[in-house]
């Protein structure tokens, strides 16, 4: 099945996920995760982010760093956060790479989304 695969770079759990809302009040300049800098807020996903994804064309995954090697061991050791382009065998693409999304906003990452979705769908 076709899909887009979201990668924080995060690890995953509730406490990580404390420690990362910590952070991002903290120091927000710091904090590594830009996916998750950007679509969340505090404690949960930004609404506008949230109706956004119900709108794509293509079902939505998301994996956390920690993951990556037993789900997808082909990206570890890719620069995160990114959005990755799965197709039906597995195989997987870069949508969106870490230094693509680190100058973007929320707007502009659902325009780029958008954009690269058009491109290849």
């Amino acid at each position: 099945m076709r899909q887009l695969l979201f990668v924080y770079n995060a690890t995953s759990g509730p406490g990580h996920a404390l420690l990362d809302s910590l952070h991002k009040v903290v120091s927000p300049g710091t904090y590594p995760c830009k996916l998750c800098g950007l679509t969340y807020g505090l404690t949960s996903m930004r609404a506008e982010w949230k109706q956004f994804l119900q709108t794509l064309p293509l079902p939505a995954r998301f994996v956390y760093r920690d993951e990556l090697p037993a789900a997808y061991p082909a990206l570890v050791g890719q620069a995160l956060s990114a959005i990755f382009l799965e197709d039906e065998a597995g195989r997987v693409e870069p949508l969106i790479t870490a230094a693509e999304m680190q100058p973007l906003d929320l707007a502009g990452l659902m325009a780029l989304l958008r954009q690269r979705l058009g491109a290849v769908i």
